[in-house]
């Protein structure tokens, strides 16, 4: 008999990371006209604000992989989470830009914490039998948290022209998150610590190294794409109203393909969901920048939503799969640093590029980059992916 998927705890650990990152990127498009129009920001100081909270998750990322590992998951889980939910007063407290940067960039820690104990966290929920397409369908949670929440948000602000009400509405929703992970029950297990001394594989998945660069350079594309979408889309193309509907067609392609990836995902199909993932993507991200019209412009939406629903979740279980069971932490915390030192570097180099050319320039940019991906993959990683499983699997 086939052991449940669908039990409580994995469907409260899925609403809490639902609720982390809906809270988190329901002002991701918001705030480059935030900080323009409340502080008169210029585009490569908005780039650099906004890239501050990654380089905090990146600093954070491989010890909170340490600390899942060496320490009980759901306590480290419901710290990073109080902490997350401070920040968003922050918001609300900051009254000079530098303020506003300083708690933008702190607000990474705890997001970047909560993110990798949180998935380690439903690793251990999910029956062995039925990880892979677990952790798929767990997936969904936030790649539908991430594309919903800014037309939730841009929606939001276009009908109270507010943004301090919607650091609060942020508020309420990340310590709706804390209360909802404080009621998970996690099977404490004696945790095993074979050697203590530290190294750089305790920190960082080492054997991974080549999927991390190939992540992060789809991170690149996805980070440019949220935080520029908006603006680049009043600048360049001169649709005003369509970038809410532009990232709900994104979700509802992520759903899509994370659905249908769930059954050659449980038949360990990894590397053809990822490939097919980056292509479909890549054809997206093409037909955003070479075509400025209304039609091309929603098509892509879907092609990008299609792509990383199938990409993402592909990359995660070819992390997990390669890590020892002791090393699910810093598993998550890999792929993750992979893809936000992508993320933060488009966030970074976006505005600078947009500031010294144009956004035109950026997304072409992130096309280019999304090929590059394809591929370094078709050359390198995939090769190098089952070469090191098949080791594993002969030891």
């Amino acid at each position: 008999m086939e052991e449940r998927l669908w039990t409580i705890d994995y469907i409260k650990v899925m609403l809490t990371n639902f609720l982390l990152y809906f809270a988190f990127y329901l002002l991701t498009p918001l705030l480059p006209i935030y900080l323009s129009e409340e502080y008169g920001a210029t585009k490569d100081t908005i780039g650099i604000i906004l890239s501050g909270y990654t380089l905090a998750t990146l600093i954070i990322r491989p010890f909170s992989g340490f600390l899942i590992d060496n320490f009980p998951r759901k306590k480290i889980l419901l710290i990073c989470l109080a902490f997350f939910f401070i920040c968003f007063a922050g918001y609300i407290a900051a009254s000079t830009l530098l303020m506003f940067g300083i708690i933008r960039t702190l607000h990474g820690a705890p997001f970047g914490a909560s993110t990798v104990s949180n998935s380690t966290c439903a690793i251990d929920i999910l029956p062995s039998s039925r990880r892979n397409e677990g952790i798929g369908l767990f997936g969904l949670s936030n790649n539908l948290a991430m594309a919903i929440s800014p037309s939730i948000g841009i929606y939001i602000y276009k009908i109270v022209g507010n943004f301090n009400i919607l650091f609060w509405i942020a508020l309420f929703i990340a310590g709706t998150a804390l209360i909802t992970a404080s009621s998970i029950k996690i099977t404490t297990k004696p945790i095993v610590h074979q050697n203590m001394k530290l190294s750089l594989d305790r920190f960082f998945l080492t054997r991974a190294w080549i999927m991390a660069i190939n992540i992060s350079l789809f991170g690149f594309c996805f980070g440019i794409l949220c935080n520029y979408l908006a603006i680049f889309s009043k600048e360049e193309l001169h649709i005003t109203t369509g970038t809410g509907t532009y990232f709900a067609l994104l979700s509802i392609g992520l759903f899509v393909s994370r659905l249908q990836g769930t059954k050659s995902l449980k038949k360990g199909k990894l590397t053809h969901n990822a490939g097919m993932g980056m292509i479909l993507a890549s054809v997206g991200y093409l037909l955003f920048v070479s075509i400025h019209n209304p039609i091309a412009y929603y098509i892509s939406a879907i092609l990008i939503g299609l792509g990383n629903g199938h990409m993402y979740p592909a990359f995660l279980n070819m992390f997990i799969s390669i890590a020892h069971h002791n090393e699910r932490g810093t598993a998550n915390s890999s792929i993750l640093t992979g893809w936000d030192i992508g993320f933060g570097l488009g966030v970074l180099l976006g505005g600078i590029i947009a500031e010294h050319t144009s956004y035109d320039v950026a997304f072409w940019i992130v096309a280019a980059y999304n090929i590059i991906g394809v591929v370094l993959f078709y050359t390198c990683t995939r090769n190098n992916f089952l070469q090191i499983n098949l080791n594993s699997q002969n030891h």
